[in-house]
């Protein structure tokens, strides 16, 4: 009786574990196949670690994000015979990985995309290999094992609108196309980029390890992981691996940090144009005449315009591309817009109606006829600028190098017209400093919220070009348009104090002031004009700022 009641139990255990068996293995099913694979993957290297801080059951952690870190390869050279251009043995990898739940308890099915920079280096640039990956996070362990999914033309799933959504993704694709890479450029490194032969002639394995990471005084809210993982790389033609086992280790970014990062750009795009707005308003007081707006050049003013106009649509277009930060692109864009759109170009006007003074008693035709011609030349600058950019966007840089001399048309202007004191020199420091902070962040910043490589030769020599143009208009304003010019190679200039015959005439009139002038009492305070009239020193500078006309019969004068 006792032996049969043994049996029972034991035939009843014996069903109930096959249940449990079955139960565990059935929603197997869920989770989507993946890769078959010729070797393990990399368990002889990787061990299980269990983290100390956790007491009693595993949490699941979330392990979605964007990653960021450095690879390099685990031995020291590379023995790849597939691929002997593979030049470089570290650069920096970027992950972004998307974990969804599924039927079996424990297991999360993830999905993403690898960017390994500076893989190859060339004269093409095509250091950069991006592979979309899947596999199973098993979160009990804090294990995450995925393969290389070579999917048609790279077509997206539903689980990438992550990727989509993600402001760091976005704005740094946004960065790559603006300043990094043409389209032209990129379909060529598609072609030749070192990943398109790899998921041909390889099977990527990769086997990672999760870990938390303690947060800083700045991330106190937000949990931070670490990924730390091996890639292998067996051969399809079973011939032996494609390269040396790669090791990756990466970081979860903070998109808040990320996010504040791009809100105070924009805060400071939004005040840097608010003081060009009050530099503006400054400029066309000191030039607020007719004779004060000719000594501007337009080509100066125009340049400045068309640079304002470039950045109030890239503001514009980055703020519709991440809609999480549209607002404060939006914002941006729009003060950009009111320093483009109102004051430059209506200073544009006032400095072109200033050098034709001759065509205001003209019919209203006429001036509308060549208004017409004015704006669709600067709009045609604009636009053909933009095709320039595009075609020869490997050469940006020189070109934005050449995009900041717009100093030097107005240093040209005062030396050819001797112009005396165009412009203030608040004007010249404070557009001077306010150009160069966009450019300076953005090439000059190592941690720029585009995740550009910033070149720091590149500015200093921007800075230093600057520097020296601002610094010949303020020697022009203080000691002469044309003071580094020898005198021996200078066109006669008429003197307004030039000698003049004393007993022909004792006494005289300003007719500025209506005062009189003792002429016998030769000093610097008596100007003569060519046609022999006479005024006090002061009276006639005050006048020829306002017209180059004799104030007595009206004829033309020189520049003092």
């Amino acid at each position: 009786m006792k032996k049969n009641r043994t049996c029972g139990c034991f035939i009843f255990e014996l069903i109930v574990g096959i249940c449990i068996v079955f139960t565990l293995f059935q929603p197997a099913l869920a989770v989507r196949p993946l890769k078959e694979r010729t070797r393990s993957w990399g368990d002889e290297w990787f061990f299980i670690k269990k983290d100390e801080s956790d007491v009693g059951t595993y949490s699941p952690w979330n392990i979605t994000g964007t990653y960021k870190g450095t690879w390099n390869f685990r031995d020291s050279n590379n023995s790849s015979h597939w691929f002997p251009d593979f030049g470089k043995s570290n650069g920096v990898s970027v992950l972004e990985l998307v974990s969804t739940p599924t039927k079996i308890t424990g297991v999360h099915y993830v999905q993403g995309v690898i960017i390994f920079h500076d893989v190859v280096d060339n004269d093409r640039d095509t250091g950069a290999a991006q592979m979309r990956v899947e596999g199973v996070y098993i979160w009990p362990f804090r294990q995450l094992r995925m393969v290389v999914n070579s999917e048609k033309d790279g077509e997206l799933g539903q689980e990438d609108d992550y990727i989509f959504s993600n402001p760091y993704h976005l704005l740094g694709v946004f960065s790559s196309q603006v300043f990094q890479e043409s389209p032209r450029d990129k379909m060529w490194k598609k072609k030749n980029s070192p990943s398109f032969d790899m998921e041909n002639r390889c099977n990527l394995e990769i086997a990672a390890q999760i870990a938390r990471v303690s947060p800083n005084q700045y991330d106190e809210d937000h949990e931070l992981y670490q990924l730390e993982g091996l890639i292998e790389s067996p051969s399809v033609e079973d011939d032996g691996e494609c390269f040396s086992p790669i090791v990756v280790n990466a970081t979860s970014v903070n998109v808040e940090v990320y996010y504040n990062k791009a809100v105070n750009y924009t805060l400071m795009v939004t005040f840097i144009s608010f003081l060009q707005v009050l530099l503006l308003i400054r400029q066309m007081e000191h030039s607020n005449t007719q004779s004060g707006a000719a000594k501007i050049s337009i080509l100066m003013i125009g340049q400045q315009a068309i640079m304002d106009a470039y950045l109030c649509l890239l503001h514009l277009t980055a703020g519709i591309l991440v809609e999480s930060l549209f607002n404060a692109f939006a914002t941006a864009a729009f003060f950009k817009f009111v320093v483009f759109s109102i004051f430059e170009m209506r200073y544009l006007l006032a400095i072109w109606k200033a050098n034709r003074p001759a065509s205001n008693g003209e019919g209203w035709e006429i001036m509308r006829r060549e208004l017409s011609v004015l704006y669709s030349r600067f709009y045609g600058i604009l636009l053909g600028g933009i095709l320039i950019m595009y075609e020869f966007h490997s050469y940006l840089r020189p070109i934005l190098f050449i995009m900041y001399s717009f100093w030097i048309p107005q240093i040209v202007t005062n030396v050819i017209r001797d112009s005396r004191k165009p412009l203030h020199p608040h004007y010249i420091l404070g557009m001077t400093a306010t150009r160069l902070a966009i450019p300076l962040y953005v090439f000059g910043c190592p941690n720029n919220f585009m995740r550009i490589d910033h070149d720091q030769t590149w500015c200093i020599c921007v800075a230093i070009f600057m520097g020296l143009q601002a610094t010949m208009l303020l020697l022009q304003h203080y000691l002469g348009s044309r003071w580094f010019i020898p005198h021996q190679i200078l066109p006669e200039k008429y003197s307004y104090y030039r000698r003049f015959d004393h007993n022909t005439c004792h006494s005289t009139d300003c007719v500025i002031c209506m005062t009189t002038i003792d002429l016998p009492q030769r000093s610097n305070d008596c100007m003569v004009t060519p046609c022999d009239h006479f005024f006090h020193s002061g009276c006639l500078q005050r006048w020829m700022d306002i017209k180059m006309e004799c104030p007595t019969c009206r004829r033309p004068l020189p520049a003092a």
